[in-house]
C-alpha cells in the first residue's frame, strides 16, 4: 500500500482561515493541528465532563477525555490503514467532543432549551464554535480570535453533520450556528453540499466503535451490565427492542440473531467477577470487538475503493450491515442496563435543573458572572440573543464539577 503524506492533501486542504507566520519546528501541518487539539484547554476540561457514568463515581470509568484518546487512538490506526494522514484523522478524534457541556448529551438537551432564543444549543456546533472562536492560541491584528486555527481539512474532518441547523438531512443534528456561517462556509469551501467527508467518517466509526465497547465495559466493571442477563432471551429482546428504537434501522428478529451471533464468539466471556482472570477476558473483549469492527470497515471500504489512499472526497466508508448492527446492539446495551435505570433518570432530571437554573443565573450577574475570556464578547454583543450566546458559551465550557460549584455559589 502507499505510504500515507500529507502531500496526498493540495494547498486548499492545508490552508489556515489565519495566515500565520512561518514556524521554525519541522513539523507538517496536520501535526501542528493535532498538537494545538492535544494541548488546549477545552481538551483538559473533558477530564471532568460525564461520559456515561458520572466523573468521580469511582476510579474506573471513562470520562470524555479518556474516551477521546481512545476514539484518537482507534481512528488513527484505522485512518492510516485507509490512506487518510494519520495526524489529520487523530485531531479529528481529539476534537470531536469539545463542545460537549457539562452532563454530556443530558447536559445538552437542557442547554438547548435554554438558548433556543439565540439559536438553540448542539454539542457539534459548539465544538467548531472553540476550535474557530473560543479557544485562546490565535488573535487577529485587529482582535480577533481564530480559535485553534487549524487546517481546513482538519475542520472539515471535525463535522459529522455538515450543515446549519434545519439545512441538512437531520433536523436535530448540525455543526454550525448561525452566527458562525462564515468561517463554517470557509471550511466548507469546494466541498460537495451536504456530503461528509473521508476522514470525518472515519472519526465517526472510530467514535462508535470506541463508545459503544468501552460503555459495554465500563457497565459490566460496575455491575450495572451483567453477562448472565444477556444469556437470557427475553433480556436480550429488550435490549434488541432498545437498539431497533434508538440506534438502527433493523427490526428485533434481525437484531436477535446478529445478538446471539455476537455473544456465541469464543472471546464473549462466560463470566465475570472482578478478579484479575476476569478482568483479563474483559480488557480482551472490548480488544476483539474493536478490531472487528475496525477490519470489518478497512476490508469492505478497500473491496469498494481499491489500495490507493483514500481522502477527502474522494471515498465513502463501507462499514457490513452485521458491525453496524452489533455496534447497535452494544449501544443500546448500555442504554437499557446504565442510563435508564431509575435513578440514573433522576440524577439525570436534576442535572437538567442545574444548568437551566445556572443559565439564568449567570444571565443575570453578567458580566460580572462569566470568565474574562467571555467578558469582551457580551460587552460586544449586538442584541439580547448575541449576549444569550454568550452566556451559553461559558455554561458550556464548565465541567461537571465546576458546573456544580458555580450553581452552588450563583443559583
Amino acid at each position: 500500500m502507499p505510504k500515507t503524506s500529507a502531500d496526498t492533501y493540495s494547498g486548499h486542504d492545508l490552508r489556515r482561515w489565519v495566515a500565520e507566520p512561518p514556524k521554525n519546528r519541522a513539523r507538517g501541518a496536520f501535526e501542528r493541528d493535532r498538537a494545538r487539539v492535544l494541548h488546549s484547554f477545552a481538551l483538559r476540561r473533558l477530564a471532568a465532563k460525564t461520559q456515561v457514568v458520572q466523573p468521580g463515581a469511582s476510579d474506573f470509568p471513562r470520562t470524555r477525555l479518556t474516551h477521546s484518546l481512545e476514539c484518537a487512538q482507534i481512528g488513527r490506526e484505522l485512518g492510516q490503514g485507509l490512506g487518510c494522514d494519520p495526524d489529520l484523522v487523530e485531531a479529528a478524534c481529539l476534537a470531536h467532543d469539545l463542545g460537549h457541556p457539562p452532563f454530556g448529551h443530558n447536559g445538552e438537551t437542557a442547554l438547548d432549551a435554554a438558548a433556543r432564543s439565540c439559536g438553540g444549543f448542539e454539542g457539534n456546533a459548539q465544538s467548531l464554535r472553540l476550535l474557530t472562536r473560543l479557544e485562546g492560541k490565535v488573535v487577529t491584528a485587529d482582535g480577533r480570535s481564530a480559535g485553534l486555527n487549524l487546517t481546513r481539512a482538519a475542520l472539515d474532518a471535525t463535522l459529522k453533520y455538515p450543515w446549519e441547523r434545519g439545512r441538512g438531512p437531520d433536523t436535530h443534528k448540525f455543526n454550525a450556528y448561525a452566527d458562525d456561517a462564515d468561517v463554517f462556509a470557509w471550511v466548507r469551501e469546494g466541498a460537495p453540499q451536504g456530503r461528509v467527508c473521508f476522514e470525518a467518517q472515519v472519526m465517526d466509526w472510530s467514535d462508535d466503535v470506541a463508545y459503544s465497547v468501552h460503555d459495554l465495559e465500563d457497565g459490566l466493571y460496575a455491575g450495572l451490565v451483567r453477562l448472565d442477563a444477556l444469556r437470557s432471551p427475553a433480556e436480550r429482546s429488550e435490549v434488541c427492542a432498545t437498539a431497533a428504537a434508538r440506534y438502527c434501522d433493523a427490526g428485533r428478529a434481525e437484531l436477535e440473531e446478529v445478538f446471539d451471533g455476537l455473544m456465541a464468539q469464543e472471546f464473549w466471556p462466560a463470566s465475570f467477577d472482578g478478579d484479575l482472570r476476569s478482568l483479563a477476558a474483559l480488557k480482551n473483549l472490548t480488544s476483539e470487538l474493536i478490531g472487528r469492527f475496525c477490519r470489518a470497515a478497512e476490508q469492505a471500504t478497500r473491496a469498494v475503493h481499491g489500495s490507493a489512499p483514500l481522502t477527502r472526497y474522494a471515498a465513502d466508508l463501507v462499514v457490513p450491515r452485521a458491525r453496524l448492527l452489533e455496534c447497535a446492539l452494544l449501544k443500546a446495551v448500555a442504554a437499557h442496563y446504565v442510563m435508564a435505570r431509575t435513578e440514573a433518570r433522576e440524577y439525570q432530571a436534576r442535572e437538567r435543573e442545574v444548568i437551566a437554573e445556572l443559565v439564568s443565573a449567570v444571565r443575570l450577574g453578567a458580566p460580572g458572572t462569566l470568565d474574562a475570556p467571555f467578558r469582551a464578547d457580551y460587552a460586544a454583543a449586538p442584541d439580547d440573543a448575541a449576549a444569550l450566546r454568550v452566556v451559553v458559551d461559558q455554561v458550556a465550557s464548565l465541567s461537571d464539577t465546576s458546573a456544580l460549584a458555580w450553581h452552588a455559589a450563583l443559583a
